[in-house]
């Protein structure tokens, strides 16, 4: 059986080489997903979203897998970002941050399996947080974006380039929720070797 890997099937979106601000053409998504705000670093509703989103994540696979006969990488951990105050992002202020966790999902994966993944999940994990995962669709079309190594904390130059420098020389605006990809598992791995893609749509300015 060939496992489907988002991150091969979608290689501009998943592996971008290129680590400063460049255009991509992202095809619509659907994903699992649960929002929350606060800082990732110290909320628990955080830590609780993202262990509910992979208990689903999980399921989904193993039930696609022995009810469909279709197997696939589950995808990495995602997330969009966003605040009323965009320097919140560039200051790193978190306390501010709103923010919705995603998990990328075949498109043969219906709202129905989704939710017999959810009972499935909240029977075995007892995680309440669960009942407020759903699919969420993401078409993001026309985005900048780059390959980010190193610490999450040292985004704030590459998104006050893109903020102050990328959008206006290319005469567009943002369209949409910055969102990131993370590529590494950050128990796992050193800050100095995190990669994480950075992505932000991206219209014309007088669109």
């Amino acid at each position: 059986m060939t496992r489907f890997d988002v991150k091969r099937e979608l290689k501009q979106c998943y592996a971008p080489k290129n680590t400063d601000w460049a255009l991509v053409d992202v095809p619509a998504q659907q994903f699992i997903a649960i929002d929350g705000c606060g800082d990732p670093n110290t909320s628990a509703d955080y830590a609780r979203a993202v262990e509910s989103l992979y208990a689903v994540a999980y399921t989904i696979k193993f039930t696609s897998k022995t009810s469909l006969g279709r197997d696939f990488v589950v995808g990495p951990l995602e997330g969009l970002w966003w605040s009323d105050r965009p320097e919140v992002f560039t200051a790193r202020t978190k306390d501010a941050w709103h923010w919705r966790m995603l998990i990328s999902q075949p498109d043969w994966i219906t709202v129905g399996l989704i939710d017999e993944a959810k009972q499935a999940a909240l029977t075995k994990k007892n995680l309440p947080t669960i009942a407020e995962i759903r699919r969420e669709t993401l078409e993001e079309g026309t985005s900048a974006q780059l390959l980010h190594v190193g610490p999450f904390d040292d985004e704030g130059p590459a998104l006050a380039r893109l903020h102050h420098g990328y959008l206006a020389a290319n005469d567009l605006r943002m369209s949409g929720h910055h969102h990131e990809i993370y590529l590494s598992d950050h128990r796992r791995t050193e800050p100095a070797k995190l990669k994480t893609v950075l992505r932000q749509p991206v219209r014309a300015a007088g669109e």
